[in-house]
């Protein structure tokens, strides 16, 4: 994320920091409508127009979502993991 931030033009971070603020929308507009890929209750959400995911986890009993990451697809699979409360 920080390529596009501090590498790219300001015109493709701004349509980054839109696809990021466009998928934690709609993430919480539909917590559940991505599928839980491991436990506990971790999904993912994948962008479209970028090599990125994100981890999320939704706590139905509170209405909480919380990000534990927007990772590069390249990054290595679970480095996130240690964010898990």
């Amino acid at each position: 994320m920080a390529y596009y931030l501090h590498e790219a033009t300001p015109d493709v971070a701004d349509r980054f920091v839109a696809a990021v603020e466009s998928a934690v929308g709609s993430i919480l507009n539909a917590p559940d409508r991505w599928r839980v890929i491991e436990e506990p209750g971790i999904r993912r959400y994948v962008f479209k127009r970028y090599p990125y995911v994100l981890y999320y986890q939704w706590d139905v009993e509170k209405a909480f979502v919380t990000i534990f990451a927007i990772m590069h697809c390249s990054r290595e699979p679970g480095y996130w993991k240690h964010r898990l409360i």
